[in-house]
């Protein structure tokens, strides 16, 4: 199975709690759980974090560029300032951004993402079912690429 990090940013520990209104009723367990299910049948074994602490994101986005993890990341508040961030992203070969808010039907200021220059794509305003289709297509990628190992390694027997 392929290890895949779903990262989440600052204040989504309160899921359920923080204005469900625009983030809807589910709690972070809600997701945590909902997320490792879906992954299991893509082939996806998903490890699921949240953390408020930029230096922890910062560590858990080297682990990923380390171990050419790919990688679904909400960052959050952190999506419109934190270079550093942004400067860790870029390390990790495979990133999909998600936001469960339409960002771009928001304040001004949630418009502009200093990270998304730096991902593969980005997935915004379609509720917690982004995270289920950012895992979709890191799976189905995931699979062409083993597909075309495979058929590179037969023919050069």
């Amino acid at each position: 199975m392929l290890k895949v990090l779903v990262l989440n940013g600052p204040n989504l520990g309160r899921l359920g709690r923080r204005e469900p209104a625009i983030y809807g009723r589910a709690t972070y367990d809600d997701l945590k759980a909902h997320l490792i299910g879906t992954g299991a049948p893509l082939g996806l074994d998903v490890d699921v974090r949240q953390s408020d602490s930029e230096a922890e994101m910062l560590s858990w986005l080297h682990e990923a560029a380390d171990g050419q993890i790919p990688v679904v990341l909400n960052p959050a508040a952190w999506t419109h300032y934190s270079i550093a961030v942004a400067d860790a992203v870029a390390q990790v070969p495979v990133v999909i951004e998600v936001h469960i808010s339409n960002v771009h039907a928001r304040e001004p200021f949630r418009r502009h993402s200093v990270v998304s220059p730096y991902v593969l794509g980005v997935i915004t305003g379609l509720g917690l079912g982004g995270y289920d289709l950012a895992l979709t297509h890191i799976a189905a990628t995931q699979i062409a690429a083993d597909a075309a190992s495979a058929t590179e390694g037969d023919s050069t027997s």
